[in-house]
């Protein structure tokens, strides 16, 4: 009996959560669901150059001269709290360009921090494998030994690592907070910069507005910057404003902007569209890759970053 009492409560706390959502999301953007017209073919990838392809949200894809990195992987249809074989929480109205199986072999993973909308189980489950090395923030590691990768280290900002096969990972100080679940007192968040051989880029996760000029020094070509969940004003408190991205880019020295968690799930009030009009309106648009969902960007050194080749 005192079964069918818990399953009546949790039932109950549902039901009342979820009605609270959908009040305080009434006046969000309801877009329709879209197929991207791209499709990322990385087993086509040449071990020579930079490939970048923006997967949705802040899961980009990318090759420095053969070592595939994915960040922050969110592969699926829905993102959030897995209960009774079913997933609670926001869904794709961008579907995602590619299987998850087919992004690999992964041979590094960065996670920016343990929200479920950046660290997701099913997805990593798919594309972490024994080849796998998982750089993460401090607190979050155990989440990502879960998947059996090859190795997971656990980083700060201000600290940095250099991996066997020569790849260095620094992490970032950022602005925004790491907790995955409201009792979460201990998990870390930042960003990354990752350079290989002549490459480096600059990956800021999730970030509110900050001063980012520490990344100046790793001399990164191209940064991954966050435009979209700003709205109500509130939300600026974790999400930076499209000009305040531009901003921060300036800072880090970059040459080439890639915009970044935006358009794939509606996660706060203003329309779908309006993060990436709003920064090619304050922006040089010679500096910036409006890249579409799986979208692929080739350079085949950094003295042509400027003239990226489109794959398809």
């Amino acid at each position: 009996m005192w079964i069918l009492a818990i399953i009546v409560v949790v039932a109950a706390v549902v039901v009342l959560l979820y009605a609270l959502y959908r009040r305080m999301t009434a006046d969000w953007p309801r877009p329709k669901r879209r197929i991207p017209e791209h499709r990322p073919k990385p087993e086509a990838w040449r071990e020579e150059g930079l490939y970048l392809s923006w997967l949705g949200h802040s899961t980009v894809l990318m090759q420095m001269d053969g070592v595939r990195i994915l960040t922050d992987p969110v592969l699926f249809p829905r993102v959030g709290v897995r209960a009774f074989g079913w997933t609670f929480g926001p869904r794709r109205h961008v579907d995602c360009p590619i299987r998850p199986e087919a992004c690999g072999p992964v041979d590094l993973v960065l996670l920016s921090h343990a929200h479920m909308d950046h660290l997701d189980h099913a997805s990593l489950r798919r594309v972490v494998t024994r080849q796998t090395v998982v750089v993460t923030p401090r607190g979050t590691g155990y989440l990502a030994r879960w998947h059996r990768p090859k190795a997971v280290y656990e980083l700060s900002p201000g600290d940095s690592i250099q991996l066997e096969d020569g790849t260095e990972i620094a992490a970032i100080e950022v602005r925004h907070w790491g907790s995955r679940y409201p009792w979460n007192r201990n998990m870390g968040y930042q960003g990354y910069v990752v350079r290989r051989g002549p490459w480096s880029v600059f990956f800021a996760g999730d970030t509110a507005a900050t001063d980012l000029s520490a990344v100046r020094r790793y001399e990164p070509q191209i940064a991954c910057m966050p435009i979209g969940a700003y709205a109500p004003a509130p939300f600026e408190n974790a999400h930076c404003t499209p000009e305040q991205a531009w901003d921060m880019f300036l800072q880090t020295g970059a040459q080439v902007f890639v915009p970044i968690h935006h358009d794939t799930f509606v996660l706060s009030r203003e329309p779908v569209d309006e993060p990436l009009q709003r920064l090619m309106a304050v922006a040089d648009g010679d500096r910036v890759w409006p890249m579409r969902h799986g979208e692929v960007y080739y350079v085949k050194s950094p003295k042509s970053i400027e003239k990226p080749k489109r794959l398809d």
